[in-house]
């Protein structure tokens, strides 16, 4: 079977003033993430500490959860990377299933990581803002390419939706902070529910 293309997240053609201007907005909107957290940070507060006008901000980031996206293009860029063409087992040659499993787990390391910018790009549109940011869409392709690869008699459409249902932001951030659970159960409990579905 010929390997999926998948997309990687690269950066956008800019003029340098713009550019200044996103990078400033990005190290702002960190800074007071970090400080105040998400979902307690407006857009005029990250205008007014980045020393750009509200409107220079919204017409390039629209909104909150648009921002946070920009701020995770870097790691989602190099975790995209290594499923794509890294080492194994994440990356090209391991089988499927030990290849599935290690996304999983690298994917909740990313969001133990970066939980609260994940979640604010994920929610702060409103229910289904996560289906039309581009790392999903990569995600699911490649978590399909994997579940065909491992056993073509399942449906890979419906799983790969309903295995990442499982790595969302909101879950996991629930699941750490509600429940209690460290990260190395959440792989541990990753892995089983892949063992059990693919069979492998």
């Amino acid at each position: 079977m010929k390997p999926i293309e998948l997309p990687v997240l690269g950066a956008r053609h800019e003029r340098s003033d713009a550019a200044r201007n996103r990078q400033k907005i990005l190290a702002a909107a960190e800074r007071l993430f970090m400080r105040d957290g998400v979902s307690c940070t407006s857009m005029d507060a990250i205008a007014t500490e980045a020393g750009v006008g509200k409107g220079t901000l919204f017409r390039r980031f629209g909104d909150r959860a648009s921002l946070a996206l920009a701020l995770l293009q870097a790691s989602d860029s190099a975790f995209q990377e290594a499923f794509i063409r890294g080492p194994a087992p994440l990356g090209p040659g391991a089988g499927p299933c030990e290849r599935l499993i290690a996304f999983g787990e690298g994917l909740l390391g990313h969001i133990a990581a970066h939980g609260e910018i994940l979640l604010a790009a994920q929610t702060a549109s409103g229910p289904g803002r996560r289906f039309d940011a581009g790392p999903y869409s990569a995600y699911r392709a490649h978590v399909r390419m994997l579940i065909e690869q491992a056993n073509a008699r399942l449906d890979a459409d419906y799983l790969a939706d309903v295995l990442l249902s499982c790595l969302c932001a909101e879950l996991v951030m629930h699941q750490m902070r509600a429940q209690g659970m460290s990260v190395s159960r959440l792989q541990a409990g990753w892995e089983q529910l892949v063992k059990g579905v693919l069979a492998c």
